[in-house]
């Protein structure tokens, strides 16, 4: 009997491994068989040590993958060409209204009669769709509304707070992981001055009410009060590189980086000792503000407690203590002698010193999480943050439930409103931040696009409310902070 040679039984062996190893799947179309043809070519010349049954149930689940994104984009595109069918109808209703004419008022009305009413057939049409794809259909105009201006880039690591002076000269602050603090022209971007007097994290920054002193909140225990002199630089004129464009917006990975690490900072002045240092926490000084006078100051610790002090004495007033677990943030009220204090144990107190002699506890309990921070606005307003993804507005004399609830797809860090026109910034862990007003009606999301925005979570939110140039700050752990100018006007008129 003829044998075959060794190369020849060699070349039918690995023919046969391969033909083992082939795998096919069933398609519903000659577009998904030429795919599945391609697969099988390009797995044929491959060596694989898996068994050709567990190769074909991979390949297998790989196709339902694939066959729902295929679903997924068609009904999209099905959605697109809703969308794209009822503006053309609004646009009909408004141009012949019953073949009747109207004056521009009756027309503006039943227009806008008309946008109400599609407006909620969609909502409840889609409401339940559950693509991420369909959440970004509506072309925003924000663009145009907020407008990146400046980037501040400085410091070594992730900015924590943000904060403007209310006196002249107007300048804006930072805390840093880095341990330092700096003080920015809003203008030119130009670092001022820079505060090394911590060893620890400064997690906020805050500025007197009527003097060129700052007070920081450390993570080395303390809270530092310190005096600084600023002259603000000339402008020079600013290139266009800073203003948003209207490409489609894009997303950056945790790797992008400012640039300039440190430079901006290296040749600023700076102070290396406070006026006054108090040092009776026993954990991290997570946050600080002034009460009003600026004669008293309030702290925050993850001791649990917060802490009132004299100014000029140093001296401990009270230690406020009832939350159960460390606390997140302070803040006072503008012209009385209130403070609210914000806490991981899922609330934030009010607490009241109008009366010398005692001071009331409120315990406002409405979130499920973190409360990341708690702000006072117009009257007897309270707004706060969580991380249940939640910012609630409250009524003091009501504890018991918010009179408006903002729900968002993200964790919410410091907020901060801007009391003249009630719009609230809500920065995110997901690098967004929001623009509400107090009832709870979305405005705008600041945009994100040609490398420009946050890369990073998002820390604070400060509003500057009569600077020309610049109106809302923000920072975040990209080690930036970043001047927005924001036209309130036409934002609310888009409202």
């Amino acid at each position: 009997m003829p044998t075959e040679s060794g190369s020849c039984a060699t070349a039918r062996q690995a023919k046969q491994k391969r033909k083992s190893h082939s795998l096919s799947i069933r398609r519903t179309n000659s577009s998904e068989q030429e795919r599945t043809g391609l697969q099988r070519d390009m797995l044929e010349g491959q060596d694989s040590k898996l068994p050709s049954s567990v190769r074909n149930t991979l390949l297998e689940l790989f196709g339902q993958i694939e066959r729902e994104f295929e679903n997924l984009y068609i009904e999209n595109l099905e959605l697109r060409r809703e969308i794209d069918t009822l503006n053309e109808r609004l646009a009909a209703e408004g141009q012949t209204v019953d073949g009747a004419e109207l004056n521009k008022g009756q027309l503006k009305a039943k227009a806008s009669h008309s946008t109400s009413q599609l407006s909620q057939k969609l909502k409840t049409t889609y409401k339940a769709s559950t693509s991420k794809i369909v959440s970004s259909f509506k072309t925003t105009t924000s663009r145009a509304i907020c407008q990146l201006v400046k980037e501040y880039v400085g410091h070594r690591d992730g900015i924590w707070d943000v904060s403007v002076t209310k006196t002249q000269p107007v300048v804006l602050g930072t805390a840093s992981a880095d341990h330092t603090a700096m003080l920015w022209s809003i203008e030119t971007g130009k670092c001022l001055v820079k505060y090394v007097g911590h060893v620890g994290s400064v997690n906020s920054v805050k500025f007197h009410p009527s003097e060129q002193v700052a007070l920081t909140a450390s993570g080395d225990q303390t809270a530092h009060i310190w005096r600084y002199m600023v002259q603000l630089p000339t402008p020079q004129p600013t290139a266009d590189c800073n203003q948003i464009s209207g490409e489609d917006e894009i997303e950056f990975s945790d790797k992008d980086e400012p640039d300039g690490d440190g430079d901006a900072s290296s040749d600023c002045p700076t102070i290396r000792a406070p006026l006054t240092s108090l040092k009776s926490h026993q954990g991290v000084v997570i946050a600080a503000d002034w009460l009003v006078g600026g004669k008293q100051v309030v702290t925050a610790s993850w001791d649990r407690t917060a802490n009132l002090y004299e100014v000029e004495t140093s001296e401990l007033v009270h230690s406020l203590t009832g939350h159960d677990q460390e606390l997140t943030h302070c803040c006072t009220h503008p012209t009385q002698r209130l403070v609210v204090t914000s806490s991981r144990d899922t609330t934030f107190r009010l607490w009241d010193f109008r009366d010398p002699s005692i001071h009331s506890v409120n315990v406002f309990q409405g979130h499920t999480d973190t409360v990341t921070s708690a702000v006072f606005t117009v009257g007897d307003n309270v707004v706060s943050g969580s991380d249940d993804r939640t910012v609630k507005v409250w009524d003091l004399k009501n504890m018991r439930s918010p009179i408006a609830t903002i729900r968002t797809d993200s964790a919410v860090n410091r907020i901060n409103v801007c009391v003249g026109q009630r719009i609230i910034a809500l920065p995110h862990d997901n690098r967004q931040v929001r623009l509400f007003d107090m009832s709870g009606v979305r405005l705008a999301r600041l945009p994100r696009s040609n490398r420009q925005g946050h890369r990073r979570m998002v820390c604070c939110s400060a509003w500057s409310e009569d600077h020309p140039i610049c109106n809302l700050f923000t920072c975040g752990f990209d080690r930036q902070a970043i001047g927005w100018n924001i036209n309130i006007p036409a934002l609310l008129q888009e409202k």
